[in-house]
C-alpha cells in the first residue's frame, strides 16, 4: 500500500498518525514487510513513476500536523482548507492548488527559526550532489509557469553558467524554500522508517528504471541519456505490446546512454542506489528485464508498436550493483515478454524474481506463476499496482481460467475466492508473499490503483477509510500468516 493511500484528513496519505498506526496493525497482523511506491515528488499524471526528481522526495508526504505541533502552522488554517470529498479517493487538482501554499506558510516562519535554519544549512551541504540541482530546477519551473524544461529559455536549458548563476541570486529564496521541504520529507520519513525498523518491519521500496524527460535529472545530467545537440530525445522508453495493451506502451521517458554510464562506473546510477538505501530496507527494481535488453521507440513515433528491442548493460552493470551494495537485498521485476537472456541474467545476479498469482491460471498452456513450479528465492504477489484487484480479476477474467484457479487451489465459496488466493500465496514456498491492502479488504475493480497505459481517470487515487483495517481483519491476517510459517 502506498503512502498515498493511507487515511488522512487531508486529502492523501501521509508519515502522520495513521502512518505509525498502520506499522502497529502490520506488527499485530504478524507482517514483516510494507511495500511501498516510489517516493518522489510527481508530476503531471500524478503518476510515482514519472517524478521531477530520481532523488527528491513527494512534498504531499510532510505530515502538516507535526507541523503545527512544532509551531509552523496554525492548526485550525489548514484544518478548515477544502483537501477533496472523497475520502475513498485522491483529489490531486485540489491537492495541488493547497499543498504548497500550506508548506510555504511553515516555511515562512521556519525562516524565524535560527536552530532550523542551521539544520536546514547542514541538511543542504550533505545533499548538494542532487538538491542543488534540484531545488533550482523547480525554483526556475515556477518561474517559467511549470512548462517543461525543454521550453524554458536557451541559455538555461543549455545550462550555460552565467545563467544558472544568475538565476541562483535571483530566485535564492524560492531556492531554499524547495530545500526546506526536502528537509522535512527525509526528517519525518527516516523517523517513520525507523519506527517500522524497531518493530519488526522493513520497508521495500520500488526504483523506477527510468525518469522522465522533464525531470531535474535529465536536466541536469544531459550526458546520461540519449539526446541530440538540443537535448531532445532520440528515442524514448516503453514496451511492445502485451497483455495490457494492444500497441504497446509508450512511456515517452528518455533512455540512458549505457556506453557513457560504463566509461564513468556507472556513477549516476550508483548515486541513485545509494539514496535508495538510506530510504529503504530492500527494493525492487522496476522493468529489471530492460537491463538485459529495452525495448527503444523513435521519440516522434506515435505508439510502442514501432520500437525494436536493443541490448541493455547487462552483466556489467549487475555485477558493479553487487560490488557497491553487497548486503542490500533487492527484487528483480521480472514480469513482461522475458527471453532467454533475461532469464540468464537473473540467474546470474542472484535477485529473487517476481511470481503475480493473477498471471497463473491460463486453462491453456502451463505457467511458471504458479505455486507448484516455485523455488523458494522469489517473490510472490498476489496482484500489483499495475492490475486490477484480486475481485476484479474473478469477475473480469476468462471464464475457463477462473474455474482452473478454482481447481487448482480448492477455492469455495464459504472461504471466499479471494481469500482463497491469499492463502495460496501464503502458503507457497515463496520467500516472500506480498498482497494488495485492496485485496486484504475484498475490494472490487474499484480499488485498481492503475490501468497501464491510461493518463488520468482514477490511476493513483485509491484510498484506505480510516477504520477499515479492522482488529478482525488484523487478526485474520496474522493467524494466516502464522499458519504457513510467516510470522
Amino acid at each position: 500500500m502506498h503512502i498515498s493511500s493511507l487515511p488522512s484528513p487531508y486529502g492523501i496519505g501521509t508519515f502522520g498518525q495513521e502512518a505509525y498506526r498502520f506499522i502497529d496493525q502490520l506488527v499485530n497482523a504478524n507482517q514483516r514487510y510494507w511495500q511501498v511506491l516510489p517516493l518522489g515528488p510527481t508530476s503531471y499524471g500524478d503518476s510515482p513513476y514519472q517524478s521531477f526528481s530520481a532523488f527528491a522526495g513527494n512534498p504531499y508526504f510532510v505530515d502538516l500536523d507535526r507541523l503545527a505541533d512544532e509551531g509552523l502552522l496554525d492548526r485550525d488554517w489548514i484544518s478548515s482548507l477544502d483537501w477533496g470529498g472523497n475520502a475513498r479517493q485522491v483529489d490531486y487538482g485540489v491537492i495541488f492548488e493547497h499543498r504548497f501554499p500550506v508548506l510555504r506558510a511553515a516555511f515562512s516562519r521556519a525562516k524565524e527559526n535560527y536552530d532550523r535554519m542551521q539544520s536546514l544549512d547542514r541538511f543542504i551541504a550533505e545533499n548538494a550532489d542532487w538538491l542543488n540541482d534540484y531545488a533550482l530546477f523547480m525554483a526556475l519551473k515556477d518561474e517559467n509557469g511549470g512548462v517543461a524544461w525543454e521550453f524554458w529559455p536557451y541559455e538555461i536549458r543549455m545550462r550555460e553558467e552565467a545563467a544558472l548563476q544568475a538565476a541562483r541570486e535571483r530566485l535564492s529564496d524560492n531556492i531554499r524554500f524547495y530545500s526546506f521541504i526536502q528537509a522535512l520529507f527525509f526528517e519525518q520519513w527516516s523517523q517513520l522508517r525507523s519506527y517500522a525498523n524497531e518493530r519488526g518491519v522493513s520497508i521495500v521500496g520500488d526504483l523506477p528504471i527510468y525518469v522522465p524527460l522533464d525531470s531535474a535529472d535529465v536536466w541536469s545530467a544531459p550526458k546520461e541519456f540519449q539526446l541530440d545537440e538540443a537535448r531532445r530525445p532520440l528515442c524514448v522508453a516503453g514496451v511492445p505490446p502485451d497483455y495490457f495493451t494492444a500497441d504497446g506502451q509508450l512511456w515517452g521517458n528518455p533512455i540512458y546512454d549505457w556506453d557513457y554510464m560504463k566509461q564513468t562506473g556507472y556513477a549516476w546510477w550508483m548515486r541513485r542506489m545509494r539514496s535508495a538505501c538510506t530510504l529503504f530496507d530492500t527494493v525492487r527494481i522496476d522493468h529489471f528485464r530492460g537491463l538485459s535488453s529495452y525495448w527503444s521507440v523513435a521519440a516522434d513515433a506515435e505508439t510502442a508498436r514501432t520500437g525494436s528491442w536493443v541490448p541493455g548493460p547487462g552483466r556489467d552493470f549487475v555485477d558493479k550493483l553487487k560490488d557497491e551494495f553487497p548486503s542490500f537485498e533487492i527484487i528483480a521485476e521480472d514480469l513482461g515478454f522475458l527471453t532467454d537472456d533475461v532469464h540468464a541474467l537473473l540467474s546470474e545476479s542472484g535477485f529473487p524474481g517476481m511470481k503475480v498469482l493473477q498471471f497463473a491460471f491460463d486453462a491453456r498452456e502451463p505457467s511458471n506463476y504458479l505455486p507448484h513450479t516455485y523455488d523458494r528465492h522469489c517473490v510472490c504477489y498476489a496482484g500489483t499496482h499495475d492490475n486490477t484487484t484480486v475481485a476484479g480479476w474473478f469477475s473480469e477474467a476468462n471464464a475457463d481460467d477462473v474455474a482452473f484457479s478454482i481447481r487448482y487451489l480448492g477455492l469455495n465459496e464459504q472461504e471466499g475466492y479471494v481469500w482463497g488466493i491469499l492463502r495460496g500465496g501464503s502458503g507457497s514456498v515463496a520467500d516472500l508473499f506480498i498482497a494488495q491492502m485492496q485485496d486484504y479488504l475484498g475490494l472490487d475493480s474499484g480499488g485498481r490503483m492503475n490501468t497501464p497505459g491510461t493518463l488520468g481517470g482514477n490511476n493513483w487515487r485509491w484510498r484506505m477509510y480510516p477504520d477499515e483495517f479492522t482488529e478482525e481483519l488484523v487478526a485474520k491476517i496474522g493467524e494466516c500468516t502464522r499458519i504457513y510459517g510467516r510470522a
